[in-house]
């Protein structure tokens, strides 16, 4: 489905401590409408699951899902880089067919 690299999932919990979030939060990814290439990435914590939401525990960190956003991210690697090119979650989606210089956006 989607597989969580260690230095992200290092961030990830590096941030679910730093934010107090208890053990009820896990990350939601999703896929939006917008950004210069036509779809956008969504990755926040939340503590509530909806109904079509696929959870997955991956790599120790729980991951939520929404339904319309699998079939965009299946086969998805989150990633996190804080070299010299910039400090962030990157994306790397096999599904992708163009993506924006800066990563926040794609189109399949």
């Amino acid at each position: 489905m989607i597989t969580v690299s260690e230095k992200a999932k290092t961030r990830i919990l590096e941030l679910t401590k730093e934010s107090n979030y208890t053990e009820d939060y896990f990350l939601r990814v999703g896929v939006d409408s917008g950004g210069c290439s036509g779809l956008s990435y969504k990755l926040d914590f939340d503590n509530t699951i909806k109904d079509g939401d696929e959870v997955i525990d991956q790599n120790g960190v729980r991951v939520v899902i929404d339904k319309r956003s699998i079939l965009y991210l299946f086969g998805t690697e989150l990633d996190f880089s804080d070299g010299l090119n910039g400090k962030g979650f990157n994306f790397i989606n096999p599904n992708a067919t163009r993506t924006c210089s800066c990563g926040e956006s794609f189109a399949v």
